[in-house]
């Protein structure tokens, strides 16, 4: 006889599952005993937190695949809301297992008893409990065919300890058949043909590729179109890195002109949320041709002139080939990229500024140049101020991967994140891009990562300070009435050497490429520390609306 964990472990096995992220717990041990069996690798981390953040970024990095949480009853489960919201809001596919006193002591007030599926209702796609443990399989079933179909999203399937740890004969349970789940559809050809005529009237169209785009795996397609189209492309979310960095049709510094000037806008999974001023930020009388996953999203924030439901990818090639040739945008791209070009020449000082304490935009320069040396490299970015203005001259690897939390902005899913590109891809280098802020959420993955010898390294841009938040604090109130947005200059290199990792600190400027190719030699999890300017000045614009 085998028991139910067994059972969850064999129909995680037959849906692809290759590792499970979690932190120790009582209440869902028979799981981890049934992954050895079937040699799915068990990550434990240090904060349940951790563990639902790296099965987000296992499904981003495994397209097709679902990513797995496990986490105990209570405190476990709860302390796992944050990674599950965050998966909810970029839509990533995740399957997350709750654990749970037993059933037979329902509502008599067991151990680390509550009620997780109406915590988790309202953020996942679908949430439920398992109470017979012949049926577990058919549960994973379901929540995995949820999470993957129409637009992903996260499951939560709960199991009482007795439950999954009864005893059962897996020779007398039949699997169900897990298969490809997801979008494949294309929309109508009425419809096609309707996005067709507004391109080929368009005096400046323009692309705006975003999260979608990445769960439909439409990059190639992207590619395509802007090449014979020569559209300019532009890319927010997941929708970074779609198109090369390095390919003449990506632009990414002269948004703003180009939507005040749009007469038709092909939003390609990008949806009309706060980064798009809910639709505003696109003119009245343009033409949105909006292509998503559902049909629940077309028109949302604002009305789409022409919607086409489906695979974005697929949906792509089909307008390419119905436009036929017809559009060729060139002129239009080339009147961007001088905006492009002179954005660039006016960033030139800081970006070789030897400023002391360093300038933010020095760091970022030192760290984009250290990029471009690797095609292959996952970056992951995890802070407030010091990504935002890394995102001005970082350019995603060509063969490479850019991953930050998404619309949720979640802080700390800098090293859960790296775990799981890590694990995932053994022979790529690993970086995150931390805010001092943001290390301080989960820097104690280090200890994680030094456990499993996963040489991931960070980079710090200390200013001992929450930026993002000090300076319209300082705008509003005034720079003497500073409340709850200073940090100390704390040595975090020196925490990440006391886990077992290697650190470094940097004062100059000159010092940060050497300091990065030392921190990559040494072969194990590190962090560079980096002090940097603090600007107390006010900022321009944000994002907060």
């Amino acid at each position: 006889m085998s028991h139910g964990g067994r059972l969850a472990a064999k129909a995680l096995k037959a849906a692809g599952v290759e590792c499970v992220f979690t932190l120790s717990g009582g209440h869902v041990m028979g799981i981890y005993d049934g992954c050895i069996d079937e040699g799915i690798r068990v990550v434990d981390v240090r904060h349940e937190q951790a563990a639902t953040h790296a099965a987000d970024a296992w499904a981003r990095l495994n397209p097709g695949r679902v990513g797995v949480a496990i986490l105990t009853a209570g405190p476990g489960v709860t302390d796992g809301v944050t990674g599950v919201a965050n998966a909810w809001r970029a839509n990533s596919p995740i399957l997350v297992f709750g654990g749970q006193g037993p059933f037979n002591n329902l509502r008599r007030g067991s151990l680390q008893e509550m009620d997780h599926v109406s915590l988790m209702r309202p953020i996942t796609k679908w949430a439920d409990a398992c109470y017979e443990t012949s049926r577990i399989g058919e549960y994973i079933e379901a929540g995995i065919r949820t999470a993957m179909s129409g637009v992903p999203g996260p499951a939560f399937l709960e199991i009482p300890m007795d439950v999954l740890h009864s005893p059962i004969d897996l020779d007398q349970i039949t699997l169900p058949a897990f298969r490809d789940y997801r979008v494949a559809s294309t929309a109508p050809a009425a419809s096609i043909c309707a996005a067709a005529d507004l391109l080929r009237s368009a005096r400046a169209p323009m692309v705006m590729a975003g999260t979608a785009l990445k769960w439909s795996e439409g990059g190639p397609a992207l590619r395509r179109f802007a090449e014979a189209t020569h559209v300019p492309v532009f890319t927010n979310g997941m929708g970074r890195g779609q198109l090369p960095m390095n390919h003449p049709q990506f632009f990414n510094r002269s948004r703003k002109q180009a939507l005040a000037g749009a007469d038709v806008v092909v939003l390609a999974g990008t949806p009309l949320d706060f980064r798009m001023q809910y639709g505003a930020s696109i003119p009245a009388d343009a033409k949105i041709v909006q292509l998503d996953l559902d049909e629940t999203l077309i028109g949302q924030n604002r009305s789409a002139t022409v919607g086409l439901v489906g695979n974005l990818g697929a949906n792509l090639d089909a307008l390419l080939a119905e436009l036929d040739g017809a559009v060729d945008a060139s002129d239009h791209s080339t009147s961007l990229r001088a905006i492009e070009d002179a954005a660039d020449a006016a960033l030139a000082e800081q970006l070789d500024s030897d400023e002391v304490p360093i300038d933010p935009m020095r760091l970022c320069r030192e760290i984009a140049d250290f990029i471009a040396t690797d095609d292959d490299m996952i970056v992951i970015g995890d802070g407030g101020d010091i990504v935002a203005q890394a995102s001005k001259v970082l350019k995603v690897p060509p063969n490479g991967t850019w991953m930050d939390p998404g619309p949720l902005g979640t802080l700390g899913v800098g090293m859960p994140f790296a775990l799981a590109a890590q694990i995932a891809n053994p022979d790529r280098r690993v970086m995150i891009i931390y805010g001092d802020g943001s290390f301080g959420l989960n820097g104690f993955e280090y200890d994680t990562a030094v456990r499993f010898g996963l040489p991931i390294v960070g980079v710090v841009g200390n200013d001992a300070a929450w930026g993002q938040m000090m300076r319209p604090q300082a705008m509003i109130y005034g720079q003497d009435r500073l409340v709850a947005t200073e940090l100390s200059p704390t040595r975090y290199d020196k925490v990440v050497e006391a886990l077992g990792g290697h650190g470094e600190h940097v004062t100059e400027p000159g010092e940060i490429a050497d300091a990065l190719e030392r921190a990559f030699a040494s072969g194990r999890p590190a962090l560079v520390n980096v002090e940097m300017r603090k600007d107390v000045g006010a900022m321009k614009g944000s994002t907060y609306v």
